[in-house]
């Protein structure tokens, strides 16, 4: 029964034109997708307590505020578009997520089934007094759950990366070559990729402008070089600037009746692996310059030093003060959190809070918790993402980061592929302070704008991996479009090879 609200609503709509503010953060509003996308507290809560009839009748009644600037005209009617993309993230009903998970348990009991739901193991939520489980919560079940992959009547392979799994030739090829040269950058690939956005026929009326961007590599010294952009379709484009923290190839086409607006784009470039060997003698405490600032500091929503942020991070650290040592115990911390299949960022209000409260999270999610407990502790840290594949046919959307030591500067983490079983001392902690050149960084930031900019919310309001699309009618969601990354390791150049 959805719990009575009646008097206290009448306050929170007047609350909620007044409450619509860009909140404080180092970029303009701009520059930053979520700042933008800032809407008011209670509409927000609301929506995050599954009270979906109420946040409509507040969006509502705001909207009707003739002062409103388009920027908070836009943020508002993006909650709107949050609850959708929510719905279609929890669209199972009770008997869909039983029917789901007896596919692969044919003689489950509800018993066993209410056990495991009472216990957080299959999402679900409450929206508008019914309960509703998340599309891949049936499927997240075996993931958080060894019983629950005992039950199985045929075993289960995850689909995972080869260099996260154990230990890689590859991981010693690069720590032998780091302390054999002296360098960070080593071992590195060269890859061709064609990355491609199709639209659905008929998503867009004919005749009508379709505008997509593609995620395109920033030229990082050291870390990715030599990039050359081989084609686009359509042949027309527009690269993005190299400063741009999410870059982009942006293309346009005409929709066609019955026909799919195809765009792509094909480079190549020279990926280096990374590895950092520390000292943790040497490791003292980094003096926070005009620089680093940002990288110590909240930026809301997804960054947020919240009360039981800090009782997590003093938990963890305890009354170590070495920043090597402190950072150790949080990727320790973070990567002992099983990963799972997330929703969709859009639909979350703080990723890192979130990762801390569900359980369970992916990629972005614990690197963004890490990055949290790395500021929260002086440690500056930033994000990275992109693109990673290997020399056989896995490959995925990925995220990391970076953090900042004293005296190496920034160092790499990788906290979901974390501490590599089976591997002795020398290599299980390999993805705090190393990476593999199996990976293309598209995004040296969360929710920044693109260049140039689109006119409707993105359909990845944090992150850029799969490509973003839309018509003057408005955003084209993730069900409008398919995408698909290929890519082809070469023999190195002549000047990689000696």
């Amino acid at each position: 029964m959805r719990p009575r609200r009646r008097h206290a609503f009448a306050l929170g709509v007047a609350m909620v034109a007044a409450a619509i503010v860009v909140p404080a953060s180092g970029m303009t509003a701009n520059d930053d997708i979520g700042a933008r996308l800032a809407a008011p507290p209670l509409v927000i809560h609301l929506i995050d307590a599954g009270d979906f009839s109420g946040a409509e009748a507040a969006i509502a009644t705001a909207l009707e505020d003739a002062s409103l600037t388009p920027d908070q005209r836009m943020a508002l009617e993006f909650q709107r578009e949050r609850m959708r993309r929510i719905l279609m993230d929890f669209r199972l009903d009770e008997a869909g997520a039983k029917a789901r998970l007896r596919r692969d348990i044919p003689d489950m009991s509800d018993a066993e089934f209410a056990r495991w739901d009472a216990d957080g193991l299959i999402e679900a939520r409450v929206i508008d007094g019914q309960r509703r489980w998340f599309n891949r919560g049936p499927s997240n079940l075996f993931r958080l759950s060894e019983e629950a992959r005992r039950r199985r009547a045929t075993p289960l392979k995850f689909y995972d990366s080869p260099f996260e799994v154990a230990v890689h030739p590859h991981h010693a090829e690069v720590r032998e070559a780091a302390r054999a040269t002296g360098e960070r950058a080593v071992a590195p690939r060269r890859v061709r990729v064609t990355q491609s956005l199709t639209v659905k026929p008929d998503a867009v009326p004919a005749g009508e402008t379709v505008r997509a961007w593609l995620p395109f590599p920033r030229a990082i010294p050291g870390q990715q070089e030599d990039i050359a952009l081989q084609a686009t379709v359509p042949a027309t484009h527009q690269v993005a600037p190299e400063s741009a923290m999410q870059r982009t190839v942006y293309m346009e086409a005409t929709a066609v009746a019955g026909e799919p607006a195809a765009f792509s784009v094909t480079y190549e470039l020279t990926v280096h692996a990374q590895y950092a060997d520390i000292d943790p003698a040497r490791v003292v405490p980094a003096e926070i310059t005009p620089e680093l600032e940002p990288y110590v500091s909240e930026r809301a929503p997804h960054v947020v030093f919240s009360d039981a942020m800090r009782l997590k991070s003093a938990q963890i650290v305890g009354d170590e003060t070495n920043p090597w040592r402190i950072a150790q115990k949080l990727f320790a911390a973070v990567d002992d959190i099983p990963w799972a299949g997330a929703r969709e960022y859009s639909t979350i209000t703080n990723i890192g809070e979130h990762a801390l409260e569900q359980g369970h999270a992916d990629c972005g999610q614990q690197t963004l918790l890490l990055i949290t407990l790395l500021r929260m502790n002086g440690i500056p840290a930033r994000w990275q993402s992109g693109w990673i594949f290997s020399d056989g046919e896995y490959n995925n959307m990925h995220d990391w980061g970076w953090m900042y030591l004293a005296p190496y500067g920034w160092v790499p983490m990788d906290v979901t592929f974390g501490r590599l079983p089976d591997a002795g001392p020398e290599l299980a902690g390999f993805y705090l302070g190393g990476l593999d050149a199996y990976r293309i960084a598209f995004n040296d930031d969360w929710s920044r704008e693109f260049v140039p900019a689109k006119r409707h919310p993105r359909s990845e309001t944090v992150d850029l991996q799969r490509g973003e699309a839309e018509w003057a009618g408005g955003n084209l969601y993730f069900d409008q479009w398919n995408y698909d990354f290929q890519w082809q390791l070469l023999p190195p150049a002549m000047d990689e090879r000696t």
